[in-house]
């Protein structure tokens, strides 16, 4: 009997009739990947925007993704004294989406842009030098349409970090090039429209 419910709720949910929402991309949590979760004391902050940003550092092939998520968290709290690490949301070259700091806490940044209100999404890699991979832009495509629907945003609302800040190529000219020439925003419209 339990069985046959969960059935009839998986295929409402792939319907579109449980919620009423897409589903959420998966996303791998801050314990999973041996981080340790950031105080979410102060007061949540409304989404209005969302901001795609770069690592700035090349990634070598087979790096351990986590590795280097708790290494930028220790450095994000002890060095540069911030709550967190500053995005909310890593994604990696295979795909996979990582949570980073909780989405209701403002990121941070090293330039003049505030965040505020800002989701703030970072693909692993420098694309000055490296192309995203399909599987990232994919990922990223996913996360946003799923974010903008969330947040009731538009296609507007979809900007990168160079585009707030003249302090910054980020996020890097091969990404860039993306969301200046509507492409990004298109993917994710298509996603939104077929939902």
């Amino acid at each position: 009997m339990r069985r046959g419910l969960a059935s009839v709720v998986a295929a409402l949910s792939l319907a579109g009739c449980a919620t009423g929402r897409p589903p959420a991309p998966t996303i791998i949590d801050v314990d999973a990947w041996g981080g340790t979760a950031a105080s979410t004391a102060a007061p949540a902050q409304p989404i209005r925007k969302i901001t795609l940003h770069h690592q700035g550092e090349v990634w070598q092939d087979g790096a351990d993704v986590a590795a280097y998520l708790r290494r930028l968290q220790q450095w994000s709290r002890l060095t540069r004294r911030w709550a967190d690490i500053p995005y909310h949301y890593v994604i990696a070259p295979d795909g996979r989406i990582y949570a980073a700091r909780p989405l209701q806490q403002p990121g941070d940044t090293n330039t003049d842009y505030d965040p505020r209100g800002h989701a703030l999404l970072m693909l692993v890699g420098n694309f000055e030098v490296q192309q995203p991979t399909p599987a990232q832009l994919n990922a990223a495509v996913d996360l946003t349409a799923w974010l903008a629907r969330e947040n009731k945003l538009g296609l507007d609302d979809i900007a990168s970090h160079k585009d707030y800040s003249a302090q910054t190529v980020c996020p890097g000219r091969n990404l860039y090039a993306r969301i200046e020439s509507g492409g990004f925003r298109a993917e994710v419209r298509r996603l939104l429209e077929a939902r």
